[in-house]
């Protein structure tokens, strides 16, 4: 009787507010903070820690535990949150165990690591992001979110905003790159192609801003370190992407593995509450990595699992995922005063928030529409944008003698390598619910893309990842009878991503062995290169007559780097990282700092190296296209500016070449003198123009004193007044260049 007694109170208090809509993502709601609050007046301790527990289920595996009783937990209202499941029959049997079985029946959150695509899968990440393109990789994020929602999920492990500026870490695959601007912008797109408008339309989902904060900072470029950094660099690197995410709406945020300056992420206040929520204003929850609040004990930090929940809870730590250190010791910790009823409540008031936005209290089986399984996934329209988004992703670093594009009337082809017939690699680390069988081979684009009459004779030469070379003669052989060989290296999707992280970053095996002897034979070698990082091939890249960055190219992978190799698509990407010729170079990147003693040859006593040049192999924002681009009149419509006023910097860029294409024109900005060092260069803007062959345009970008501001010695974001160098140019390296002051 008692219990009927108060599912009848609970319809009561709730009943005249169930109809009422999401609101517009971002914005606040009377109405749903009353809804909340209504909830949360009618639930146990129990059931409060139970919407801060996130277990996985047992249909897919992303990290080391698994819990096999996540069912009598959703049964019991010990659960509110399920990740890595998905499918609406699957998603709507355990979505009812919570609604229809439990005393409150508050529905799940579902969610699972859509990172660069669901079914249909894109480039990774970082490939995405050589496109430049921020239209691009907000529909991509579109995409994914429509086919994941499809299937049952309403919140997504991503993005991944880490600036990232050391190859060997396996997750630079997952981001943007090296850029703190490029990384933002890259953000904001991800986080509104995965929310869209509203988060309770059941075509978009909520986006996780991950991971907070400086992951990509870890030491020797291994995954879980330690990282070690200043609040400088902190703030100035690292934390911007996050703050563009937070600005872009994004409801959820994850915490990093590592510590900064001694303090995990998942137990560090000062990020969480101070800046996070305190600084910055952010009103969604944050959840755990994997079992990340049980690790803070091998780190050193708690003496055990309940004193690690603890310190989770009160710096901020909304929600526990996997490691059931709420789910088994925070009552204990209310009990004992080790954290207060309030800052439970508050942990729950989001994620209830949370649910509300999504819709899942109005109808908690809004996401599990058999119709949209069916008809919305890896459609005819998502395969067509996955080969226009690989494609655009391709960065061409080499073209001697314009060997590209090839005819598609040519006579013979040798097609070699581990890859060029490898389905598995194309679509990546981290590649969802993606379907490796349906992806499109290199040589069955290839096949697709030339004549009838083409002869291709294939080899694959050797395997990824072993001292194999028998099958190398053959590849010889068949190369030795093609007018060109086009040859297909690179890594093996498991070599980048999580725990994938590397100390020698050439090609594996004996492929670099494989190249040498196919380009001994004479004939003209085109590479192309799949990878999840840089890699340190020098050698290759001087010897190959042509190159192509293809990185791991998703679903559609064949069709688009035949798209590139015959001219049906003419190459328009830029690096969004630098490719180090060594690894003892790294970290390397383009925005660094000088020191009293910069690089002069004629001076053994000044910044470099014996054995190799301080320039990388490939810098940032490089990229050549089958036409080329000429820079010129570079004018500023000031010398000198005050704090008010906006310089106007335009340049004009012509293709004089025979080709039309799209260049990305790149504008970067030195601070000579500050309080504290500056970098030698910053990117502040970018801009994508198509020009026809002989097509000249002007273009104009602005900037203002706060895009020349920086975290000056006393710690206070400002601009200081001084002396300012424009550049403008097609990568980070070949620009154009004119001084103003500030005043």
């Amino acid at each position: 009787m008692r219990k009927l007694y108060i599912a009848i109170l609970f319809l009561v208090v709730i009943s005249g507010t169930f109809g009422c809509k999401g609101p517009k993502n971002g914005d606040t709601d009377a109405a749903i903070e009353r809804r909340v609050d209504s909830v949360l007046k009618l639930m146990t301790l129990e059931e409060k820690i139970g919407q801060l527990t996130l277990f996985t289920s047992d249909y897919d595996v992303t990290g080391p535990t698994m819990r096999e009783n996540y069912k009598e937990d959703i049964k019991a209202g010990k659960v509110g949150a399920i990740f890595n499941a998905y499918g609406v029959d699957y998603v709507r049997e355990l979505q009812r165990m919570a609604v229809e079985e439990t005393r409150l029946g508050i529905p799940l959150i579902f969610g699972y690591d859509v990172i660069h695509g669901h079914r249909t899968i894109f480039p990774i990440s970082l490939g995405e992001s050589a496109s430049w393109d921020t239209a691009m990789v907000r529909k991509a994020a579109r995409i994914a979110a429509i086919e994941a929602t499809a299937e049952g999920l309403q919140w997504t492990f991503a993005p991944m905003v880490d600036i990232a500026r050391d190859p060997r870490w396996g997750r630079i695959s997952e981001g943007a790159g090296e850029d703190v601007f490029l990384g933002q912008c890259m953000a904001v797109a991800r986080v509104k192609g995965f929310q869209g408008n509203r988060l309770d339309d059941p075509r978009t989902m909520v986006a996780c801003a991950k991971h907070y904060a400086a992951y990509g900072a870890a030491q020797a470029g291994r995954d879980y370190h330690t990282v070690d950094i200043s609040e400088r660099t902190l703030r100035e690197v690292y934390l911007p992407p996050f703050k563009a995410a937070v600005d872009a709406g994004v409801g959820t945020f994850m915490t990093s593995f590592n510590e900064i300056a001694g303090v995990p992420s998942t137990g560090n206040r000062y990020l969480l509450t101070d800046i996070l929520r305190k600084e910055w204003g952010f009103q969604g929850f944050v959840v755990t990595d994997y079992t990340s609040i049980n690790e803070m004990v091998a780190h050193g930090f708690a003496k055990d699992e309940k004193e690690a929940g603890e310190l989770a809870i009160n710096a901020g730590v909304d929600m526990d995922m996997q490691g059931a250190v709420y789910y088994n010791y925070l009552k204990k910790s209310i009990e004992e005063g080790k954290v207060s009823m309030a800052t439970v409540d508050e942990a729950v008031r989001r994620v209830l928030r949370m649910k509300f936005k999504l819709g899942l209290f109005d109808n908690p089986y809004l996401y599990c529409n058999k119709q949209r399984e069916q008809n919305e996934i890896m459609t005819t329209e998502h395969l067509a944008f996955a080969r226009d988004m690989a494609r655009k992703s391709i960065v061409l670093l080499k073209n001697e003698a314009q060997i590209l594009p090839l005819s598609k009337e040519i006579k013979s082809l040798a097609v070699i390598g581990p890859l060029a017939d490898n389905r598995r690699e194309l679509i990546g680390s981290w590649s969802a619910a993606g379907d490796w069988s349906k992806a499109v081979t290199i040589l069955e684009g290839i096949y697709g893309a030339v004549s009838p009459a083409t002869k291709i004779l294939y080899a694959r030469g050797c395997n990824i990842n072993d001292d194999t070379v028998s099958f190398i003669s053959d590849a010889v052989n068949k190369a030795r009878q093609a007018e060109v060989v086009i040859l297909v290296v690179g890594e093996a999707h498991w070599m980048s991503g999580e725990a994938a992280c590397r100390s020698e970053l050439g090609l594996p095996g004996v492929q670099q062995q494989l190249a040498d002897a196919v380009i001994a034979t004479g004939k003209p070698v085109v590479t192309v290169l799949l990878s999840g990082r840089p890699l340190t091939i020098p050698q290759l890249a001087q010897k190959t007559r042509a190159l192509l960055a293809a990185w791991f190219p998703g679903t559609m992978a064949g069709h688009a780097v035949a798209d590139v190799l015959f001219g049906e698509y003419n190459p328009s990407a830029k690096l969004p990282v630098t490719f180090p010729r060594s690894v003892g170079q790294i970290p390397i990147y383009y925005n660094m700092k000088n020191t009293g003693r910069p690089m002069d040859p004629n001076n053994k006593y000044t910044s470099k190296y014996l054995d190799v040049p301080n320039d990388p192999l490939f810098p940032f924002g490089y990229g050549l296209s089958y036409t080329t681009f000429e820079y010129s009149d570079l004018q500023l419509s000031a010398e000198k500016i005050n704090a008010s006023d906006t310089l106007y910097v335009k340049v004009k860029v012509k293709n004089t070449g025979k080709y039309s294409g799209e260049e990305t024109v790149q504008l970067y900005v030195r601070d000579l003198v500050g309080s504290v060092t500056r970098p030698v260069k910053e990117l502040k803007g970018f801009y994508k123009v198509f020009l026809q062959p002989g097509e000249e345009k002007q273009v104009t970008f602005k900037l203002t004193a706060n895009d020349l501001a920086f975290y000056d010695i006393h710690m206070k974001f400002t601009s200081e007044p001084g002396d300012f160098i424009v550049f403008v140019g097609g990568d980070s390296q070949h620009c154009l260049q004119k001084g103003f002051v500030l005043e």
